[in-house]
């Protein structure tokens, strides 16, 4: 007799297609209850299938059918809201589109009339049910009701400003910014800020265009734009800001520099704030930083074993200087925190120097730099020395004498770490001497130079293959032969990533060991291209190449390597 999978269960038509096995099946079963989830979903909490797979053999035995992913990311606004956010998060349903008799409405359990008998109530229409998983749902409800909620309330800000359109001629709108509390601009700023720490946002953009203001968050290293409100509150938003950071309001030709300390209901951060005038108006740039306990670990960031054994064994030495350089927003600090991470203990007395304090670890003491009252790395540099401290870590070396205190540091047994900024790792050295630092105190101090950036991983729920362009290879330095061997991958765009392809960040790293030859060449004045050549004959992994290897890896993309790194 034909199988038909109309009149099986779940795991039978699971078993017969050969996805999950007998003993799979009842091990689900047995924890069924405790997960309190139908079959399916256990199996799938269990890791036996994934949600895929427990759409099609629901496809099979409900004859529903599965949503397409790429019509979830063209949905209209005012479809989806049709239900309301308590109701939709509660019950696990979305509508996707209507027509004139008609709804159709993914759902995690269409077999449930009740939850169907609700939603006609609702719209008034016939329900037609259609299949979906879990995350995507969950990733497809918050982004849509995110965004309806997002404009809503920047309507509601806008709806209630009285203002005149002007034009570069006409005089500047006032904004008394000292007024009610519930006034639209205060409101504004408010959900700007409240928006972006729930986006893991580490830098908000609010910057005046001709007819509007573009408001961007950068999320995992790159900027989106999340609301454009009219450029008649431009004025007032940057007042408002300037008021939170206690900046001179009045003042409007020259940049400033301040910060807010926010306390949310989701955690607390400092908020740096830069203002720059520009010839449409002021830009407002503010960098998140989360004062919770730090998070990462050296296992986390991305590092290679061989890497990570090799930074391991620099940052237990007794002494010496380890540096970590980059461009900003690159990871040192996180990467230099997450080594003091690594070897605190009780036996070690461990002070930070930094500007801003970036992250809080606990049972390590640190200092934060205040230029208003005179305490700048250098005072406090010196101050530290009376502490005695064993591991020194400072922020960024500057200039001529932070280096200085540096190298006299790590010379009197002591080991620091510290960031520069530089392209790559050879540079560092070049760099660190161009400061000042004379050739032989640079060739007897330094541990280990290293060099990162941060690549965009691919979204695993969108990963597909990619054939690249000839001029991707080139420009990437790989030949049509070595494409050949390598699978690359791409992100398609999803709900899960917001549709751009991509889910998280990654570290790529070019480790320079600062060996007896390559400290003969920093002795001898030699440039960073003889540093360079040295080092690679002695194996160390360039930018390039460590980029290459997570692209082999199916981590990131062509597109990444070509963007953070230049081919050999």
């Amino acid at each position: 007799m034909a199988f038909n999978p109309q009149f099986a269960r779940l795991g039978e038509i699971l078993v017969h297609q050969n996805i999950v096995s007998e003993r799979e099946i009842k091990e689900a079963l047995s924890k069924q209850k405790n997960f309190n989830l139908k079959i399916g979903q256990t199996l799938v909490k269990l890791g036996y299938i994934t949600e895929s797979e427990l759409l099609n053999a629901l496809h099979l035995q409900l004859e529903y059918d599965v949503v397409n992913e790429n019509e979830l990311l063209e949905l209209d606004p005012e479809v989806v809201k049709k239900i309301p956010e308590p109701f939709a998060q509660e019950n696990h349903v979305m509508a996707l589109r209507e027509d004139d008799t008609s709804v159709y409405v993914a759902m995690l359990d269409p077999e449930n009339i009740a939850i169907q008998d609700n939603l006609k109530k609702i719209l008034n229409k016939n329900i037609i049910p259609v299949l979906i998983g879990e995350s995507t749902l969950h990733d497809t409800l918050e982004r849509y009701y995110k965004s309806i909620r997002t404009s809503t309330q920047v309507e509601d800000a806008v709806g209630e400003f009285d203002f005149v359109a002007v034009d570069e001629d006409e005089n500047e709108i006032s904004i008394d910014t000292k007024g009610d509390a519930d006034a639209p601009v205060v409101r504004l700023i408010n959900l700007i800020i409240t928006e972006a720490i729930k986006s893991n946002t580490t830098d908000i953009h609010i910057e005046p265009l001709t007819k509007k203001t573009r408001v961007r968050f950068r999320v995992d290293g790159a900027l989106r734009e999340v609301m454009s409100p009219p450029i008649g509150l431009h004025n007032g938003m940057v007042s408002l800001v300037k008021v939170m950071s206690k900046l001179n309001i009045a003042e409007r030709r020259l940049p400033q520099d301040g910060h807010i300390s926010l306390k949310t209901s989701i955690k607390s951060v400092d908020v740096r704030v830069s203002i720059t005038p520009t010839v449409t108006g002021e830009k407002v740039v503010m960098r998140l930083l989360d004062k919770g306990e730090f998070g990462f670990n050296l296992n986390t960031l991305g590092f290679s074993g061989d890497n990570l054994e090799i930074f391991k064994k620099w940052i237990r030495r007794p002494y010496g200087i380890t540096i970590v350089s980059g461009p900003t927003g690159s990871g040192k600090s996180t990467t230099l925190h997450a080594a003091l991470k690594e070897i605190r203990d009780i036996e070690n007395n461990i002070v930070t120097v930094e500007d801003p304090v970036e992250y809080r670890l606990d049972g390590i003491t640190q200092i934060e730099t205040n230029a208003k009252i005179d305490l700048t790395f250098g005072r406090a540099l010196r101050s530290v020395l009376r502490q005695d401290p064993d591991i020194v870590l400072i922020g960024e070396i500057r200039d001529e004498e932070t280096a200085d205190i540096a190298i006299k540091f790590s010379l009197t047994g002591h080991l620091v770490f510290t960031t520069l900024h530089a392209n790559d790792a050879p540079s560092t050295i070049t760099r660190l001497l161009d400061i000042g630092v004379p050739n032989y105190l640079v060739s007897s101090s330094l541990n280990l130079v290293m060099a990162q950036r941060l690549v965009r991983k691919v979204c695993p729920h969108c990963k597909t293959d990619y054939k690249p362009t000839p001029d991707e290879l080139e420009s990437a330095g790989i030949s049509e032969e070595e494409a050949k061997e390598i699978d690359f991958k791409i992100g398609s765009g999803c709900v899960h990533c917001d549709n751009t392809g991509y889910s998280g960040r990654t570290g790529i790293f070019e480790m320079l060991e600062v060996t007896p030859e390559i400290r003969k060449l920093i002795f001898a004045g030699e440039n960073q291209d003889v540093i360079r050549e040295s080092a690679l004959k002695n194996d160390m992994c360039s930018l390039h190449e460590s980029g290459i290897q997570k692209m082999r890896e199916g981590i990131t993309t062509i597109h990444e390597v070509i963007k953070f790194t230049i081919s050999e």
